[in-house]
């Protein structure tokens, strides 16, 4: 019994883990190249909290310790594409997605977070011919800027942080923001003006992004031209741009699925997390119900649910004897 799951990032991969307790193979789709959702995309480098047990984590961290922990049951993912559709097939469903992969699967788990999402991209002219060659919006690998000239655009949390990161790795970091003032914690604002006044980051204000220069067929970057209030154009020399102007959130082919959506949720049976579709369940910040909270670990306790859940959905009338995993891999 195959269950696909849409969304890859903590609740997903706790979900793979979950369904894996209760002998379900798992197919994982995701719109991003890798792992991790919205952990890797906006905040690798953050320490996350509120994880029982864990007194504070790195985002790529608990990533990679819930990547460590679903490979117990050996997940196939698909990333790179958005999932499109699903068709009820007899007792099956059929997955497609915007790369005409089909998969067969006898259940599914939503776990797509605020549902799909791609960065606020600038309006540069032949900008996508540097795209995830020398310009990024989500940075995956930090060591990978070493020793190189970086402008970052951008005046929000994952602008500054991400200076505050690469300025002891780059060989230069020039921070691009139309205003003076700042839209991140002050205290990462702080650390920001100690580090320009040491000459470890450049902050360039008031300007904005204006249009770039390069070898388009390589896509390699040499100049991001940016433009003052006052209308005069300055030459930044950069090997790379990185433009933190947020994501744009929707859900996408998601509302025409058939599924209840209710104020861009989607509304689940709190004791099941399934939808309005039998065998169709979700997880994490995208489902609603009486007392929701939007925590990592709300959605993991919905993956265990919908794993036990999605378990009954497959073998009406039996009984499961459930497993604890200190049984299960004790053996």
């Amino acid at each position: 019994m195959t269950v696909g799951i849409i969304g890859a990032g903590p609740c997903g991969l706790f979900s793979i883990f979950q369904c894996g307790i209760f002998g379900l193979k798992t197919e994982v789709f995701d719109i991003l190249p890798h792992v991790g959702g919205q952990c890797c995309a906006l905040y690798p480098e953050k320490f996350i909290y509120d994880i029982p047990g864990l007194p504070k984590i790195k985002a790529k961290d608990l990533i990679e310790n819930l990547m460590l922990q679903s490979c117990h049951f050996s997940p196939s993912f698909h990333f790179n594409q958005q999932v499109t559709s699903i068709d009820k097939d007899g007792a099956d469903f059929i997955i497609k997605t915007s790369t005409n992969t089909t998969a067969r699967v006898n259940a599914i788990i939503i776990a797509a977070g605020a549902g799909a999402f791609g960065p606020q991209r600038p309006p540069l002219l032949n900008i996508e011919k540097f795209e995830q060659k020398s310009i990024f919006y989500s940075i995956y690998d930090p060591q990978s800027f070493l020793g190189k000239r970086v402008v970052i655009a951008g005046g929000g949390d994952s602008a500054i942080d991400w200076a505050l990161h690469l300025a002891s790795i780059a060989k230069s970091v020039q921070l691009v923001h139309r205003r003076d003032k700042f839209r991140a914690h002050q205290s990462s604002v702080d650390q920001l003006n100690n580090l320009v006044q040491s000459g470890h980051i450049e902050l360039v204000t008031p300007y904005q992004l204006h249009s770039i220069q390069g070898d388009e067929h390589h896509g390699r970057l040499h100049i991001v031209n940016v433009q003052h209030t006052d209308g005069s154009i300055r030459s930044l020399e950069a090997d790379v741009l990185l433009p933190f102007f947020g994501l744009s959130m929707n859900l996408g082919p998601i509302l025409e699925w058939g599924l209840n959506i209710d104020k861009n949720h989607i509304p689940v049976n709190p004791t099941t997390c399934e939808t309005n579709i039998p065998g169709v369940f979700a997880i994490g910040d995208i489902v609603s119900y009486p007392h929701k909270q939007k925590l990592i670990l709300s959605g993991f306790s919905e993956g265990a649910s919908a794993a036990k859940a999605i378990w009954h959905y497959l073998h009406p009338g039996q009984s499961q004897h459930f497993e604890h995993s200190t049984t299960k891999f004790a053996k």
